[in-house]
């Protein structure tokens, strides 16, 4: 959050050490204490009401650590080995695309340990993939391996190690970079808001942001100018957001 909101960069690359990338969320968050905010080892049948109430919100603020990544306006990339598993499918579906090694593997894992996944999986994953084996995957809690992960669209590339999937998604990260940041901005809010409506909608979306932001006097001028000298263009950063309104 703090990185887009002060603009610190223009895309992000995921990545993690180890031979894993995500094991999953840590199960101690369910706990009744962690997720209620409540010290009591019991909860009256009176108070369920309350308890609840508090799971619902918290469980509100669980979401919104994937939400911030699926709403930033630079690109997140994510390179995956090994297990991505439980919460690593959440935080995987929420970036912008993912690279993948050869043993890498996805499993909703959620429905193996007897809950349903509810951190951002099923909302995001099934404009992914077909949705047919976003089922079967739910329900089965089986694991999808490279190929199929990448045969189906959950990965743009397989990669026959680490080293050389980082190389790569930090080539494509260096593009991107030299595109215009606000332009980027604008791709990404447009593709994520059509998810679930109409072509209308979406052309309607587009032209207020076009009536809005598009900027054919700095940003598309040098970048006609940087193709025609045959140079990288220099594109200013997007501005960062105010923190303090004053509300």
């Amino acid at each position: 959050t703090t990185i887009d909101e002060d603009a610190l960069a223009r895309v992000i690359v995921i990545s993690s050490n180890g031979k894993h990338f995500c094991s999953g969320m840590d199960l101690g968050v369910f706990s009744a204490s962690n997720i209620t905010s409540s010290e009591k080892e019991e909860v009256k049948m009176s108070e369920r009401g309350r308890q609840r109430g508090s799971f619902y919100k918290n469980l509100l603020k669980l979401q919104e650590t994937f939400n911030c990544i699926d709403e930033a306006r630079i690109p997140i990339i994510m390179a995956i080995q090994g297990a991505c598993v439980g919460g690593g499918v959440d935080f995987a579906s929420a970036c912008d695309f993912r690279y993948c090694t050869e043993d890498a593997f996805f499993c909703i894992q959620e429905i193996n340990i007897g809950m349903t996944a509810d951190v951002g999986t099923f909302p995001r994953l099934q404009y992914l993939m077909p949705l047919g084996l976003v089922k079967e995957l739910a329900y089965t809690g089986r694991r999808l391996y490279a190929e199929e992960a990448h045969s189906t669209g959950l990965v743009n590339k397989v990669f026959e190690d680490k080293e050389k999937m980082i190389e790569h998604a930090m080539e494509i990260a260096q593009e991107i970079s030299r595109k215009t940041p606000l332009a980027i901005w604008g791709s990404k809010d447009m593709i994520n808001y059509n998810r679930g409506r109409t072509i209308r909608e979406g052309l309607d979306r587009i032209s207020l942001w076009q009536s809005g932001m598009f900027n054919p006097e700095a940003d598309m001028k040098e970048a006609m100018s940087s193709n025609f000298e045959e140079r990288d263009a220099e594109f200013e950063d997007l501005y960062p957001l105010k923190k303090d309104l004053g509300l």
